[in-house]
Protein backbone atom coordinates (compact mmCIF):
# COMPACT_ATOMS: atom_id res chain seq x y z
CA UNK A 1 0.00 0.00 0.00
CA UNK A 2 1.73 3.54 -0.65
CA UNK A 3 0.42 6.92 -0.06
CA UNK A 4 -0.19 7.35 -3.50
CA UNK A 5 -2.71 4.60 -3.96
CA UNK A 6 -4.61 6.10 -0.84
CA UNK A 7 -4.18 9.77 -2.21
CA UNK A 8 -6.35 8.25 -5.67
CA UNK A 9 -8.82 6.74 -3.83
CA UNK A 10 -9.61 9.56 -0.71
CA UNK A 11 -9.56 11.87 -3.81
CA UNK A 12 -12.32 9.53 -6.33
CA UNK A 13 -14.64 9.45 -2.69
CA UNK A 14 -14.10 13.15 -1.66
CA UNK A 15 -14.92 13.88 -5.03
CA UNK A 16 -18.45 11.53 -5.00
CA UNK A 17 -19.38 12.79 -2.11
CA UNK A 18 -19.28 16.44 -3.21
CA UNK A 19 -21.08 15.32 -6.37
CA UNK A 20 -23.57 13.68 -4.61
CA UNK A 21 -24.57 16.37 -1.99
CA UNK A 22 -24.92 18.61 -5.39
CA UNK A 23 -27.35 15.77 -6.97
CA UNK A 24 -29.54 15.74 -3.71
CA UNK A 25 -30.23 19.20 -4.72
CA UNK A 26 -30.61 19.25 -7.96
CA UNK A 27 -32.43 16.21 -8.29
CA UNK A 28 -35.58 17.75 -7.16
CA UNK A 29 -35.47 20.43 -10.38
CA UNK A 30 -33.35 17.97 -12.61
CA UNK A 31 -35.55 18.60 -16.18
CA UNK A 32 -37.55 21.28 -14.93
CA UNK A 33 -38.47 23.63 -17.63
CA UNK A 34 -38.33 27.32 -18.78
CA UNK A 35 -41.56 28.33 -16.67
CA UNK A 36 -40.15 26.58 -13.46
CA UNK A 37 -42.81 23.60 -13.57
CA UNK A 38 -41.45 20.36 -12.29
CA UNK A 39 -41.57 17.18 -14.50
CA UNK A 40 -43.54 14.50 -13.40
CA UNK A 41 -41.44 12.08 -10.88
CA UNK A 42 -40.11 8.61 -12.05
CA UNK A 43 -42.57 5.63 -11.56
CA UNK A 44 -42.22 2.80 -9.46
CA UNK A 45 -41.35 0.84 -12.01
CA UNK A 46 -38.51 3.08 -13.48
CA UNK A 47 -34.94 2.03 -13.96
CA UNK A 48 -34.52 5.42 -11.91
CA UNK A 49 -36.63 4.25 -9.14
CA UNK A 50 -35.50 0.93 -9.39
CA UNK A 51 -31.59 1.58 -9.17
CA UNK A 52 -32.10 3.78 -5.99
CA UNK A 53 -33.68 0.90 -4.68
CA UNK A 54 -31.91 -1.76 -4.79
CA UNK A 55 -28.83 -0.14 -4.86
CA UNK A 56 -29.79 1.26 -1.51
CA UNK A 57 -30.29 -2.34 -0.23
CA UNK A 58 -26.79 -3.62 -1.83
CA UNK A 59 -24.90 -0.44 0.15
CA UNK A 60 -26.47 -1.68 3.44
CA UNK A 61 -24.64 -5.01 2.77
CA UNK A 62 -21.42 -3.34 2.47
CA UNK A 63 -21.17 -0.74 5.44
CA UNK A 64 -22.45 -4.05 7.22
CA UNK A 65 -19.76 -5.82 6.29
CA UNK A 66 -17.31 -2.92 6.70
CA UNK A 67 -18.06 -2.55 10.39
CA UNK A 68 -17.84 -6.46 11.11
CA UNK A 69 -14.36 -6.16 9.85
CA UNK A 70 -13.06 -3.22 11.31
CA UNK A 71 -14.29 -4.96 14.73
CA UNK A 72 -11.96 -8.52 13.87
CA UNK A 73 -8.95 -7.04 12.57
CA UNK A 74 -6.13 -4.38 13.54
CA UNK A 75 -4.76 -3.97 10.38
CA UNK A 76 -4.80 -0.21 9.52
CA UNK A 77 -4.73 -0.44 5.43
CA UNK A 78 -8.00 -2.85 5.92
CA UNK A 79 -9.89 -0.77 8.67
CA UNK A 80 -9.02 2.76 6.24
CA UNK A 81 -10.53 1.29 3.52
CA UNK A 82 -13.53 -0.19 5.67
CA UNK A 83 -14.11 3.14 6.83
CA UNK A 84 -14.00 4.56 3.64
CA UNK A 85 -16.51 2.19 1.96
CA UNK A 86 -19.06 2.41 4.89
CA UNK A 87 -18.82 6.38 4.74
CA UNK A 88 -18.90 6.60 1.16
CA UNK A 89 -21.60 4.27 0.98
CA UNK A 90 -24.00 5.40 3.69
CA UNK A 91 -23.96 8.81 2.37
CA UNK A 92 -24.98 7.55 -0.58
CA UNK A 93 -27.77 5.17 -0.04
CA UNK A 94 -29.15 8.34 2.40
CA UNK A 95 -29.61 10.54 -1.05
CA UNK A 96 -30.97 7.29 -2.69
CA UNK A 97 -33.72 6.75 -0.42
CA UNK A 98 -34.12 10.83 0.02
CA UNK A 99 -34.77 10.85 -3.41
CA UNK A 100 -37.59 8.13 -3.25
CA UNK A 101 -39.03 9.87 -0.50
CA UNK A 102 -39.00 13.08 -3.02
CA UNK A 103 -40.62 10.96 -5.81
CA UNK A 104 -43.20 9.53 -2.93
CA UNK A 105 -42.10 6.29 -4.17
CA UNK A 106 -41.94 3.36 -1.75
CA UNK A 107 -38.48 2.44 -0.52
CA UNK A 108 -39.87 -1.32 -0.63
CA UNK A 109 -42.13 -2.59 -2.95
CA UNK A 110 -43.95 -6.21 -2.37
CA UNK A 111 -44.12 -8.41 -5.35
CA UNK A 112 -41.52 -6.44 -7.32
CA UNK A 113 -38.51 -8.61 -7.76
CA UNK A 114 -35.29 -7.11 -6.82
CA UNK A 115 -33.10 -6.25 -10.30
CA UNK A 116 -35.83 -6.29 -12.77
CA UNK A 117 -35.74 -2.68 -13.87
CA UNK A 118 -32.13 -3.94 -15.41
CA UNK A 119 -34.32 -6.28 -17.90
CA UNK A 120 -37.17 -4.08 -18.59
CA UNK A 121 -35.48 -0.76 -19.94
CA UNK A 122 -37.45 1.64 -18.38
CA UNK A 123 -36.92 5.48 -17.98
CA UNK A 124 -38.13 8.51 -15.83
CA UNK A 125 -42.34 8.49 -15.90
CA UNK A 126 -42.68 5.09 -17.69
CA UNK A 127 -43.16 1.56 -15.95
CA UNK A 128 -42.51 -0.04 -20.16
CA UNK A 129 -39.46 1.79 -21.34
CA UNK A 130 -38.60 4.55 -23.21
CA UNK A 131 -36.54 3.11 -25.71
CA UNK A 132 -33.96 1.52 -23.84
CA UNK A 133 -33.90 -2.53 -24.46
CA UNK A 134 -32.75 -3.66 -20.73
CA UNK A 135 -29.50 -5.51 -19.23
CA UNK A 136 -29.10 -8.77 -19.45
CA UNK A 137 -28.73 -10.82 -15.85
CA UNK A 138 -28.68 -14.48 -16.74
CA UNK A 139 -24.90 -14.58 -18.56
CA UNK A 140 -21.72 -15.20 -16.32
CA UNK A 141 -18.93 -13.21 -15.58
CA UNK A 142 -18.38 -9.53 -14.23
CA UNK A 143 -18.90 -7.43 -17.48
CA UNK A 144 -21.37 -5.09 -17.39
CA UNK A 145 -24.68 -6.32 -16.79
CA UNK A 146 -23.55 -9.75 -16.05
CA UNK A 147 -22.66 -10.54 -12.71
CA UNK A 148 -24.56 -13.33 -11.76
CA UNK A 149 -25.89 -13.59 -8.09
CA UNK A 150 -24.85 -16.95 -6.22
CA UNK A 151 -27.64 -19.28 -4.14
CA UNK A 152 -28.46 -17.43 -1.02
CA UNK A 153 -27.98 -13.40 -2.40
CA UNK A 154 -30.19 -11.26 -3.04
CA UNK A 155 -28.86 -9.81 -6.19
CA UNK A 156 -25.75 -9.78 -7.60
CA UNK A 157 -22.09 -9.32 -5.51
CA UNK A 158 -24.04 -9.86 -2.77
CA UNK A 159 -22.83 -12.08 0.49
CA UNK A 160 -25.14 -15.22 1.73
CA UNK A 161 -25.86 -15.11 5.10
CA UNK A 162 -23.49 -18.02 5.52
CA UNK A 163 -20.90 -15.46 4.31
CA UNK A 164 -21.94 -13.23 6.81
CA UNK A 165 -21.28 -15.86 9.63
CA UNK A 166 -17.91 -16.52 8.61
CA UNK A 167 -16.80 -13.35 8.33
CA UNK A 168 -18.03 -12.46 11.48
CA UNK A 169 -16.48 -15.24 13.42
CA UNK A 170 -13.09 -14.94 11.60
CA UNK A 171 -10.10 -13.12 12.92
CA UNK A 172 -7.02 -11.19 12.00
CA UNK A 173 -5.39 -12.05 8.40
CA UNK A 174 -8.35 -14.68 7.62
CA UNK A 175 -11.12 -12.03 8.18
CA UNK A 176 -8.96 -9.35 5.71
CA UNK A 177 -9.02 -11.63 3.19
CA UNK A 178 -12.42 -12.87 3.51
CA UNK A 179 -13.72 -9.07 3.72
CA UNK A 180 -11.54 -7.92 0.70
CA UNK A 181 -12.82 -11.10 -1.59
CA UNK A 182 -16.49 -10.62 -0.59
CA UNK A 183 -16.41 -6.71 -1.29
CA UNK A 184 -14.71 -7.06 -4.43
CA UNK A 185 -17.50 -9.42 -5.18
CA UNK A 186 -19.61 -7.02 -3.51
CA UNK A 187 -17.89 -4.08 -6.10
CA UNK A 188 -18.21 -6.42 -9.01
CA UNK A 189 -22.02 -6.49 -8.53
CA UNK A 190 -22.40 -2.68 -7.86
CA UNK A 191 -20.53 -1.93 -10.93
CA UNK A 192 -22.55 -3.57 -13.11
CA UNK A 193 -26.07 -1.88 -11.13
CA UNK A 194 -24.51 1.33 -11.50
CA UNK A 195 -23.17 0.70 -15.34
CA UNK A 196 -27.07 -0.58 -15.96
CA UNK A 197 -28.62 3.50 -14.56
CA UNK A 198 -26.08 5.03 -16.61
CA UNK A 199 -27.75 3.94 -19.54
CA UNK A 200 -31.10 3.53 -18.41
CA UNK A 201 -31.65 6.06 -15.85
CA UNK A 202 -33.82 9.36 -16.82
CA UNK A 203 -32.71 11.56 -13.68
CA UNK A 204 -29.43 13.43 -14.76
CA UNK A 205 -28.14 13.78 -10.97
CA UNK A 206 -28.63 9.99 -10.40
CA UNK A 207 -26.95 9.23 -13.81
CA UNK A 208 -24.07 11.07 -12.18
CA UNK A 209 -24.24 9.49 -9.01
CA UNK A 210 -23.71 6.32 -10.91
CA UNK A 211 -21.28 7.36 -13.25
CA UNK A 212 -19.32 8.33 -9.82
CA UNK A 213 -20.05 4.87 -8.26
CA UNK A 214 -18.44 3.31 -11.10
CA UNK A 215 -15.17 4.94 -11.04
CA UNK A 216 -14.71 4.67 -7.33
CA UNK A 217 -15.46 1.24 -6.94
CA UNK A 218 -13.35 0.24 -10.00
CA UNK A 219 -10.52 1.95 -7.87
CA UNK A 220 -11.51 0.33 -4.80
CA UNK A 221 -11.38 -3.19 -6.64
CA UNK A 222 -7.95 -2.17 -8.06
CA UNK A 223 -6.53 -1.33 -4.47
CA UNK A 224 -8.56 -4.33 -3.12
CA UNK A 225 -6.57 -6.83 -5.67
CA UNK A 226 -3.11 -5.41 -3.99
CA UNK A 227 -4.06 -5.76 -0.57
CA UNK A 228 -5.42 -9.58 -0.86
CA UNK A 229 -1.65 -9.71 -2.75
CA UNK A 230 0.07 -8.69 -0.08
CA UNK A 231 -1.84 -11.17 1.98
CA UNK A 232 -0.60 -14.00 -0.42
CA UNK A 233 -4.39 -14.72 -1.87
CA UNK A 234 -6.42 -13.01 -5.20
CA UNK A 235 -10.21 -12.25 -5.82
CA UNK A 236 -12.21 -14.99 -5.41
CA UNK A 237 -13.26 -16.45 -9.44
CA UNK A 238 -16.78 -15.06 -11.00
CA UNK A 239 -18.93 -17.06 -12.43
Amino acid sequence: MTRTQWAAITAVVLALLFAGTSAVIAAGRDGAGDDGASPAPPTAGSADAGFARDMAVHHQQAVEMSFIVRDVTDDEDVRRLAYDIANTQANQRGMMLGWLDMWGLPKVEAGREPMSWMTQGSGSGSDSGSGHQGMDMDHGGSGHGEHRARDGSLMPGMATKTELAQLRAARGKQAEILYLQLMTDHHKGGVSMAQGCVQMCAVAPEKALAEGMVAAQQSEMDLMADLLEARGAKPRPTG
